[in-house]
């Protein structure tokens, strides 16, 4: 009796075990009941992984208000596709945007982008004040309808302190009806600089301005290359020429168009802020000389018809080159650093971008873009691409990057070019001092 009530109370515990497995199975396949606290919905999986840290950027550059206006719209672009990104842009003139910027790198608190140009990019770059993007490229930067040529544009000592925006080359742009006006019907293919002139000659005798001031360190430097020198040594640490004639000669042909009125005093010239003030804009000049890339803002604001044209020769294709037009840089300081590359990688590859930039930054470095904008390029932004297609062709190697102290060098520039203008120096003890102030700066390079 004992034994049976024994095997007994085994069988039970047996049966109770699998009733109790059994429950858990049926429970496991159940909704789960419903309880007083709340369900915690769980987020699409996609959604969790779109949601980003909110990004702030600053983003600056310079130019004239077309520029401008066109930039804020590309944008309000990327802000549409990047909702978590806020950009905060700063834009001035060229004169106030370099002396916004210097005193932003003093203090450390450079722009997480910033336009760059090529005569300040070894100054900023050799003060450790620009990131090295090299290790962005085929990662935040897409380079792979961009040339190697392109991307190395921006390239100092192995590290890529700029970014190339596109391309483009000097050019004059001028008005065919004020060149009418001075008994001109059309600019030779073929003139030389004795015929710029004698056309200054002309404006002036009919109350004009020919051109609106040349920038000393450009034109000087396009000048030199015509007459088989450069601006700089090729190692940075000295001139480039040695014979103070060519100096001289350059510097006695400006300074004669302002004296006798085809050419704006310095005084005028610093009253151009954008393109918009620009004499010839204004009716009051007959030509600009500049880069490719101004072309389109120029005929924009003029809203008239405006041509190019190749520079003055002898010797042009000796002197023109292609440049990278400018350069995003990002700051070495910047918290942002990947989603500025991935701002400059927009602004370079994406289609509906480049409708909107159309080119005024120089001829688009992406192939693809390129292919892209052909088809739907106006009349004015063909005239570009054409002419640069022309300056590849018709055009020599440009030289090395400027090197350290080229904003140093143009502010010298700037100070003789006035002073000679207002008779304050002769050109001859000019181009003397410049040598050797020049040279002293230069020289820190060794």
């Amino acid at each position: 009796m004992k034994k049976a009530m024994l095997v007994l109370l085994a069988l039970i515990m047996v049966l109770s075990l699998a009733a109790c497995a059994g429950n858990n199975a049926n429970t496991a396949n159940k909704p789960a009941e419903k309880t007083d606290t709340p369900a915690v919905k769980d987020e699409p999986k996609a959604e969790v992984e779109d949601k980003k840290e909110p990004v702030t950027l600053r983003v600056a550059w310079w130019g004239g208000q077309p520029r401008h206006d066109y930039t804020l719209e590309v944008i309000k672009m990327y802000e549409e596709k990047n909702p978590h990104v806020k950009i905060e842009p700063e834009y001035a003139s060229w004169d106030d945007y370099w002396k916004k910027l210097a005193p932003q790198a003093a203090a450390n608190e450079l722009p997480d982008v910033m336009q760059m140009d090529l005569s300040y990019l070894a100054q900023y770059g050799s003060k450790g004040q620009l990131e090295d993007l090299n290790s962005y490229l085929g990662t935040a930067i897409n380079v792979s309808d961009i040339s190697d040529s392109a991307v190395s544009g921006g390239m100092l000592n192995g590290q890529l302190f700029g970014f190339n925006l596109g391309v483009n080359a000097l050019q004059v742009h001028y008005d065919p009806v004020l060149l009418k006006k001075i008994g001109v019907d059309a600019l030779d293919p073929n003139w030389t600089w004795d015929d710029y002139q004698e056309l200054g000659k002309k404006a002036a005798a009919a109350g004009l301005y020919f051109e609106t001031g040349l920038r000393p360190e450009v034109f000087f430097g396009y000048y030199l290359r015509q007459n088989g020198n450069t601006l700089y040594a090729a190692d940075g640490t000295q001139l480039g020429y040695t014979d103070d004639q060519l100096f001289i000669d350059f510097f006695n042909m400006t300074t004669n168009m302002t004296k006798i009125g085809a050419s704006p005093t310095p005084d005028v010239s610093a009253q151009v802020k954008g393109a918009e003030d620009d004499p010839m804009v204004k009716g009051k000049a007959v030509s600009i000389f500049q880069w490719s890339n101004q072309y389109v803002g120029v005929r924009q604001v003029a809203n008239r018809p405006i041509e190019m044209h190749p520079l003055p020769g002898p010797n042009g294709k000796d002197g023109l080159y292609l440049k990278p037009s400018m350069f995003f840089s990002v700051s070495k300081n910047s918290k942002q650093k990947e989603e500025a590359a991935k701002f400059i990688d927009f602004f370079v590859n994406d289609i509906e971008a480049n409708k909107l930039i159309k080119g005024d930054r120089g001829v688009p470095v992406s192939s693809t873009v390129q292919e892209a904008l052909k088809p739907l390029l106006s009349e004015e932004n063909q005239k570009v691409f054409d002419y640069i297609a022309w300056a590849g062709e018709n055009s020599s190697v440009g030289d090395p990057p400027d090197p350290i102290g080229t904003a140093e060098i143009i502010n010298l520039f700037t100070t003789y070019n006035e002073q000679m203008k207002y008779d304050k120096i002769s050109v001859a003890d000019a181009a003397k001092k410049f040598r050797e102030e020049a040279n002293a700066i230069l020289a820190k390079n060794k």
